[in-house]
């Protein structure tokens, strides 16, 4: 364990960091399971609104740093040519 003051406050800021971090991701993973849920179900207007919801998700946690930036457009790539499949 870590004796000098600033060492003790920078476990704690990483500590609150981490789980920050960790419910970003958490909420990132289950808005990209909607929309794959949608494509599954061959619910297009529902695919199409939960990409939409996904989409400033996806974009809010490249910012942050929680995942890379070409993570994020990876992710908003495969969705988008995901939920195209399902046609108009």
């Amino acid at each position: 364990m870590a004796h000098h003051k600033s060492a003790l406050k920078r476990i704690k800021q990483n500590e609150k960091r981490r789980l920050r971090n960790k419910h970003n991701k958490s909420t990132l993973r289950t808005f990209i399971k909607r929309v794959r849920e949608a494509v599954e179900g061959k619910d297009a207007t529902a695919a199409r609104e939960a990409l939409a919801a996904a989409i400033p998700v996806i974009d809010k946690a490249a910012t942050k740093g929680v995942i890379h930036t070409s993570n994020a457009s990876r992710s908003v790539s495969r969705l988008t040519k995901l939920v195209n499949t399902l046609g108009q």
